[in-house]
């Protein structure tokens, strides 16, 4: 991309997608096409079509989903799995026919099996069964892959796909119930502190391991990767290996997270587990050794974006 390219960010206002729109204006590009959900509705297809028909946008960055955590999940399946393919087919479809030159798509880690080797290599995609908890949205970005990978097969576009791990930071949603685990989390936390409780409660049994990685690196490793040449982004037609993992390549448990985020907030009380809720995968953690071999790796630790992530709830809440 040069800095006067075209770009779409689709989900501009979410998590991913704000982060990436604060790296397109830090490295200067100056022409980001976007649309507010009340602009554009990305689940209708005919409005699509019209909107790229109409803008022709010669690159696009699809981090638009409907997103949420084991609860959110839980509770919405059906809304999860429509919602996230439709998105997909009708922005990747109207990208083909309207001359799009590079797509990333924007994955995530749960699309990986339930009873996979760990760390999560690439081409262990569609290898065993998914973890229930998620299936429905697992299943969604698993469809964004293969049309990307389609899509790029039949009619030789350029559309690449990048599988983040666990993502936060400040522009997250900090609801009670239907955010990820760390926002959800340090609200608690913070919400126990105001109100001097002895404890704060976290779902699950604190044993599973996971990966963060803060939203900066993210849009840090999409903009890495669009930019990247066919030759250095290898093998997006290669079916199983037409998508890159994005991570920091450690993880922890659920109790050191709890722990520091407990620290960053600064709660004095106890953390207690309740083992009757479900913990999902016991470890998810990426391989990101492909993503190493191009180049990129994180840089933001993990204790200093729970800092920042902080800092940003409490300048933004209610």
């Amino acid at each position: 991309m040069n800095k006067e390219s075209k770009i779409y960010v689709a989900g501009h206002r979410g998590l991913v997608g704000s982060a990436i729109m604060r790296q397109l204006d830090a490295m200067g590009y100056s022409n980001v096409l976007t649309r507010t959900h009340s602009e554009l509705d990305l689940v209708k297809q005919a409005q699509v079509q019209t909107f790229f028909k109409k803008e022709k946008p010669e690159y696009v960055f699809l981090a638009a989903a409907k997103v949420g955590g084991i609860h959110a999940n839980n509770t919405y399946p059906a809304e999860f799995i429509y919602q996230n393919m439709m998105i997909e087919a009708n922005i990747v479809d109207a990208a083909y026919r309207n001359g799009v030159e590079k797509l990333l798509f924007l994955g995530s880690s749960c699309i990986y099996p339930r009873a996979v080797a760990q760390p999560m290599r690439e081409d262990a995609l569609l290898t065993d069964i998914l973890e229930p908890t998620n299936e429905p949205y697992a299943l969604a970005k698993i469809a964004g892959i293969k049309l990307c990978e389609s899509y790029n097969r039949q009619y030789a576009t350029d559309y690449r796909s990048v599988m983040p791990t666990n993502l936060y930071g400040g522009s997250d949603n900090f609801h009670p119930e239907n955010s990820h685990v760390i926002p959800a989390v340090m609200r608690r936390f913070h919400e126990a502190k105001e109100q001097a409780d002895t404890e704060v409660v976290v779902w699950g049994s604190g044993k599973p391991m996971r990966e963060f990685l803060h939203v900066d690196d993210m849009a840090s490793a999409c903009l890495y990767v669009m930019n990247l040449d066919r030759e250095t982004y290898k093998g997006n037609t290669q079916p199983m290996l037409s998508h890159i993992n994005v991570g920091t390549g450690v993880d922890c448990t659920i109790r050191e997270m709890a722990e520091t985020i407990k620290k960053v907030v600064g709660f004095e009380g106890e953390v207690v587990f309740d083992s009757s809720k479900p913990d999902g995968a016991m470890r998810k953690l990426m391989d990101v050794s492909r993503l190493g071999a191009m180049g990129w790796k994180a840089s933001i630790a993990f204790g200093e974006g729970l800092a920042a992530t902080y800092k940003c709830y409490l300048e933004t809440k209610v």
